[in-house]
């Protein structure tokens, strides 16, 4: 299905829930489209790291490969002059770093779903289904996740650097936890199937997850669960505006997709549409 037809199938969707079509970057949005976006597009052939404005302008990667290397999940620094990324450059995976322009790409080690801690001293990710966290300063690396545990995925800060959230990839189900980042026992904030992708809203008071098709928010006591995108095809990868008013997620009408990039309002509403071309995944947003 075409963009028009999914733009079309949003607009007949929102308005069967009695909301109001809005127009580019409309009411709904408004303020919605400041700062930046990093994504993951395959559009160029590999996989590759582009960046744009959040207004959807200024498209351009900043990753370049003359092999069928795969560059995904990239993540903003905190103070947005730099970004994490996984790639498969050299044969095996692992999380990399660059400056915010694609300039002085670094490799940091074996890994995947690498994600800064708040002051951007530490990263979380993974490495053989653990959930680690390794000190930039020493290299040295711990992990936070229960030994037993080699199926875990997407660890993400609390902005308190208190907490890190993750799902457990269970066969019948997946399930939503956080864990104190000194140590500890995981505590679990949902069980449903389907459920990952945990990343806090910038205030703590929320995650974002995804379900097997759509986003969801919930509280990190559990309560408060609640759908945010209820469109067909299946929505992924949900993350924050930097002041929490806005989620940027991907949709695709299947698993195998194509998949484009969209902003809707952190309460729910009608989305906008920011990308067209290929596959757009993994966004993240300064």
């Amino acid at each position: 299905m075409n963009r028009k037809l999914i733009i079309l199938f949003l607009l007949l969707a929102s308005a069967l829930y009695g909301l109001s079509p809005s127009s580019p970057m409309g009411e709904e949005l408004k303020g919605g489209g400041k700062g930046r976006i990093v994504f993951s597009s395959d559009r160029s052939g590999a996989w590759r790291i582009w960046m744009m404005q959040a207004d959807g302008s200024e498209q351009h990667p900043l990753t370049k490969d003359e092999t069928d290397a795969n560059d995904v999940d990239p993540c903003f620094h905190p103070d947005g002059n730099s970004i994490l990324f996984s790639s498969t450059r050299g044969g095996k995976i692992g999380v990399w770093r660059m400056s915010v322009d694609g300039s002085d790409l670094e490799r940091i080690c074996d890994g995947d779903q690498a994600e800064w801690s708040p002051d951007g001293q530490r990263i979380v990710f993974r490495r053989q289904g653990a959930i680690r966290i390794r000190d930039l300063s020493n290299q040295e690396e711990k992990i936070v996740t229960p030994k037993d545990w080699t199926d875990c995925s997407g660890g993400a800060w609390s902005p308190d650097s208190q907490y890190i959230a993750f799902a457990r990839l269970r066969e019948n189900r997946n399930e939503l936890y956080y864990v104190p980042t000194i140590g500890g026992e995981p505590v679990k904030i949902y069980d449903q199937k389907g459920a990952c992708e945990p990343h806090w809203s910038p205030n703590g008071n929320l995650l974002v997850y995804e379900t097997e098709t759509h986003i969801c928010m919930i509280q990190p006591d559990g309560k408060k669960n609640r759908l945010i995108t209820y469109y067909g095809g299946i929505q992924r990868y949900g993350r924050w505006s930097p002041d929490g008013k806005h989620l940027v997620y991907c949709q695709g009408m299947s698993e195998q997709g194509p998949w484009e990039l969209y902003l809707i309002p952190a309460t729910g509403g009608t989305p906008v549409p920011l990308t067209e071309g290929g596959s757009d995944m993994n966004p993240d947003w300064k």
